[in-house]
């Protein structure tokens, strides 16, 4: 009985202090499917599974936050196999060849009125899409308390949405699947498609996002898409796209940290590896990379439109400078942008001064508890930061 009123008053707790508790003391993030009975009972919650014949009779189940649909899966395309050189490629490359062509998939958690509805011409002013693998609970957690939260700025609404596919690992599938269905519940902010989520698989995200956004958000002004391991000054972020005029989002946009003049890498033991039987190009187009890039809904629907055309690439930023080339756009750099983190020219200054951080939009690789700190630390109003730590932000 001591066990169980522990668990029961630590579930009570953390719903009523800030989710940053859950974080702190680590505990695990399957904890949000354990639920408490009338009777005061800690049980695990059952996510019920279509019979056979209602799977017959419907092939949808909808509640408000969570739509989940039963599809057959695209056909691999077993005579990439006759490919010279196939047989000795890495695994996951082989398994990208063969189902290559797919470009559909199910949608398992959706969220069609985060916008308002497909109807809904205005309203949201930025859009954060985040890329996150479904056992990435405690970032996601993090981000919908700091700089993911759903406010309005001023005059601009933000809304947030998490982009996601299944687990990789097949004893994880359920038990992940069964945590964003709770998560979207609670907070409506999952996109979840039945695909695996594997690096190789990033470019999927985009595609189907972008479709997404398409048909259930064509009316938010700009769009962030990051990744969940990213600090956003959500502030800065706002007053760099309203500086940019009334009908700034109808115009091309697209910024992040540019990448230029470089091609697929060789060598096998790399993780952005790209062998010859994938593509014969030595050259990338220009591109910004994929830890975070701030678009307009002018670019966001180009990039959608020649995206249709173009054979996916494994690499998803790529394939993304890939869609701007055929549309005619460019990427732009903007020094506030930082994929690779925020480089400090002194042995004797902190890298995580949030006097840096102040007048940046965007830095990658932040753990949960940094986002923490640093989101709080860029509103102390008693921040003293003076012209040593003073950093020119542009495009």
């Amino acid at each position: 009985m001591l066990l169980q009123e522990i668990c029961v008053n630590m579930r009570r707790k953390f719903f009523k202090t800030e989710i940053f508790v859950l974080l702190a003391v680590g505990i695990p993030s399957l904890l949000f499917i354990l639920w408490e009975d009338q009777n005061n009972q800690l049980v695990l919650e059952e996510i019920e599974e279509p019979s056979p014949e209602r799977l017959a009779d419907n092939n949808t189940i909808d509640s408000p936050a969570v739509k989940i649909e039963w599809k057959s899966s695209c056909k691999a395309n077993y005579s990439v196999e006759n490919i010279s050189g196939f047989s000795d490629l890495p695994p996951h490359i082989k398994d990208f060849l063969i189902y290559r062509h797919c470009r559909s998939f199910p949608i398992i958690i959706d969220a069609p009125s985060k916008c308002g509805g497909p109807s809904a011409s205005k309203g949201v002013f930025l859009l954060l899409a985040i890329k996150s693998s479904p056992g990435n609970y405690e970032r996601r957690a993090v981000i919908r308390q700091t700089w993911g939260a759903e406010e309005t700025y001023g005059t601009a609404k933000v809304r947030r949405i998490f982009i996601s596919g299944i687990s990789k690992a097949n004893m994880e599938v359920k038990r992940m699947n069964k945590l964003l269905k709770i998560e979207s519940q609670k907070f409506g902010d999952i996109l979840q498609w039945d695909f695996q989520d594997t690096f190789f698989n990033l470019t999927l995200k985009q595609l189907l996002f972008h479709q997404w956004l398409d048909e259930n958000c064509p009316g938010a002004n700009f769009i962030f898409n990051g990744d969940d391991d990213v600090f956003v000054n959500t502030f800065n972020v706002i007053a760099f796209s309203q500086g940019l005029g009334e009908h700034g989002a109808d115009k091309h946009l697209y910024v992040g940290q540019l990448i230029a003049n470089v091609g697929p890498i060789r060598e096998s033991q790399s993780k952005y590896y790209v062998p010859v039987q994938v593509t014969t190009s030595d050259s990338y187009p220009r591109y910004c990379g994929g830890g975070g890039i701030l678009m307009s809904r002018f670019t966001c629907l180009s990039i959608s439109n020649q995206s249709k055309s173009i054979e996916l690439f494994p690499i998803d930023d790529v394939y993304l400078g890939m869609c701007l080339e055929k549309a005619g756009l460019v990427p732009a750099s903007h020094m506030g942008m930082r994929t690779v983190g925020v480089k400090v020219p002194s042995d004797t200054l902190d890298s995580f001064d949030p006097c840096y951080y102040r007048e940046l939009l965007m830095v990658h690789r932040f753990v949960p508890y940094e986002m923490i700190v640093m989101w709080n630390a860029i509103q102390d109003s008693k921040l003293d930061c003076g012209q040593k730590h003073a950093i020119y932000i542009g495009v």
